[in-house]
């Protein structure tokens, strides 16, 4: 049995080192990515089922309130109306006139509610489709895409750039989003460990050193500002898109999914 089981544990050790030794020869780029997004600046609309259980829960609420002070000295007001009507109580002319009432305070909210403009929830941008602007999609999250050029071809991807010796993941993605970027764009980092991850060969006919590509992709929210080249603002092309939109535009299907696992 002992003899049987070291026969087995050394076919074992065998094949860890052949693929070990296989896995050696691959050697990878390793790269960082930025997803950048925009938090919703305005709540979501309310479809009519929870607009109609917002109301159900508003008219309970209301229904098992306590009367506030207001109320209580509305009513004050009102007996003490009453009472000097009827004669039994004197009152100075002079301090009746200076005294406000709570009827007077729901007048003057009630003018000052009058000259109050809800802010619209679309904007000029929405209308002009302007996806350069962060000035749009208010209710939803948008997410930066930046064109950047591998192979022979532009994509459309998130920010992303191959790490360089000495630095840290988390290093490198601040280093990528400020070179592709420009130091306008200032966002959050979440934190120093990835939420995704990807990785690809490259085209058999330009693997030099490495067989491909493996990219850990590190979340921040936007700040501020917005992108503006580093060297030439001219040629940076970027869109800020909706989840919805994210799949037009990714046009590799497997790079699409591999974002997909991480988005909100």
């Amino acid at each position: 049995m002992l003899r049987r089981l070291t026969q087995i544990s050394a076919k074992q050790l065998v094949r860890t080192q052949s693929t070990s030794t296989a896995g050696a020869k691959e050697k990878w780029d390793l790269y960082a990515g930025v997803l950048v997004e925009r938090l919703p600046v305005v709540s979501k609309t309310l479809s009519p089922l929870e607009r109609q259980f917002q109301d159900m829960l508003s008219r309970v609420e209301y229904e098992n309130s306590l009367k506030s002070d207001h109320e209580l000295k509305h009513e004050r007001d009102l007996v003490q109306m009453e009472m000097i009507k009827q004669g039994k109580v004197q009152v100075d002319l002079d301090e009746s006139v200076a005294k406000q009432t709570a009827q007077d305070l729901k007048d003057a909210y009630i003018e000052e509610l009058k000259k109050f403009e809800v802010a619209p929830r679309t904007t000029p941008d929405d209308a002009a489709n302007k996806t350069t602007s962060t000035d749009r999609c208010l209710e939803d999250t948008l997410y930066l895409l930046v064109q950047q050029k591998l192979g022979q071809q532009q994509h459309l991807l998130l920010p992303q750039g191959q790490r360089q010796e000495g630095e840290s993941m988390r290093q490198t993605a601040e280093r990528v989003l400020r070179e592709q970027c420009g130091n306008d764009l200032q966002v959050l980092f979440y934190g120093n460990a990835p939420v995704g991850f990807h990785k690809y060969k490259y085209p058999s006919n330009q693997r030099a050193e490495s067989v491909g590509a493996k990219v850990f992709f590190f979340r921040a929210s936007l700040r501020a500002g917005n992108v503006q080249g580093a060297k030439d603002t001219a040629a940076v092309q970027y869109e800020w898109l909706p989840k919805e939109a994210l799949s037009q535009k990714l046009k590799n299907a497997a790079y699409a999914d591999s974002i997909k696992k991480f988005l909100i």
